[in-house]
């Protein structure tokens, strides 16, 4: 009997990630049109477990779910989403959400996130991004950057940023070609499971 089990244990990486910002002053890039059946719901208190929900569908089987464990528990998003907004700084007016209701259909789905806070150095913060795969490629995390963007500019505000894993390359491009520019590369450590 000369054999031994492999355990798992716990094993720290670390994400390298981008801060972008984007100037406010200058002219935003155009929004997209929303595409049909989309509505988009501004901030409401009513609205903060559904934010959650779609932040968890969003997230729970993606790379950032690894980095931020929140994401890949239903409880942990709602927990964020209420730390989020009861934050001095957090914008409602840059906090949107998106329902999919096809004609005929009186309940729809949520299906996109964005919140946006005030931060410490006065600059507009996105949080998270959030669009269900099933709702991807339709320009929906666009027409939510933009919405939030205007609503950073409705406070006054000169600048905005957000965080991006660098390994998620589509979304780094997209934020590149909206116009946001990376400033500084940071490292995140996450602790991951090793066999």
């Amino acid at each position: 009997m000369g054999g031994h089990e492999r355990g798992t244990h716990l094993g720290v990486t670390y994400f390298k990630r981008f801060r972008m910002e984007i100037d406010l002053l200058g002219r935003l890039f155009e929004a997209p049109p929303l595409p049909e059946g989309y509505i988009l719901h501004p901030w409401s208190d009513r609205l903060l477990i559904a934010h959650a929900d779609v932040k968890f569908r969003s997230f729970r089987e993606e790379i950032d779910a690894h980095i931020f464990p929140c994401f890949s528990e239903r409880e942990g998003c709602e927990r964020l989403m209420c730390e989020i907004t009861r934050r001095e700084g957090f914008l409602p007016s840059a906090t949107w959400l998106l329902e999919y209701r096809p004609l005929r259909r009186r309940r729809g789905e949520y299906c996109g996130t964005i919140q946006g806070i005030c931060d410490s150095l006065g600059m507009g913060a996105i949080q998270n991004i959030g669009i269900t795969p099933e709702h991807r490629n339709r320009s929906l995390g666009t027409i939510l950057i933009w919405h939030a963007l205007e609503g950073f500019r409705q406070e006054g505000l000169r600048r905005a940023s957000l965080e991006v894993t660098a390994q998620n390359s589509g979304a780094v491009r997209l934020y590149h070609r909206l116009g946001f520019r990376k400033v500084k590369t940071v490292y995140k450590a996450a602790e991951v499971a090793c066999v």
